[in-house]
């Protein structure tokens, strides 16, 4: 059975920081590419970043860049969001999705709206962030 599991949301104060794990099971990780989309009550998802581990590279949206950061662990099947700087716009159900990899996700944007959600086979439940002002 494919599982993503996200992990790690809470409730943050603005100018501080949450780490984000997405623990997948099911498939062969090294074989997809991982995403973070978030979604605000009223608001559509918005992809946030992509890292491919087989491919050695990462992106981000605009509205995140140089303040949130994202790894993949192959060991561990995990891939997490470091949120630094967080400020009341981050607040939102944060996503992981799973797909194959694709050459677009990584070429330079900007990027905003539901980047790359198309492709996506796989999906987490989704875990809660709140930044309070």
């Amino acid at each position: 059975e494919v599982q993503l599991v996200e992990s790690g949301g809470g409730l943050v104060q603005a100018g501080g920081s949450l780490r984000l794990s997405c623990a997948a099971s099911g498939f062969i990780f090294a074989d997809y590419t991982i995403g973070w989309f978030r979604q605000a009550p009223g608001k559509e998802r918005e992809g946030v970043s992509w890292v491919s581990s087989t491919y050695d590279r990462t992106n981000y949206a605009d509205s995140v860049k140089g303040r949130f950061t994202t790894i993949s662990d192959n060991a561990k099947n995990t891939v997490y969001l470091q949120m630094n700087s967080l400020n009341p716009d981050d607040t939102a159900v944060y996503y992981c999705g799973a797909r194959l990899y694709s050459e677009g996700l990584f070429t330079p944007g900007p990027y905003s709206g539901p980047w790359g959600e198309a492709g996506v086979d796989y999906w987490g439940k989704g875990t809660l962030v709140i930044v309070s002002s």
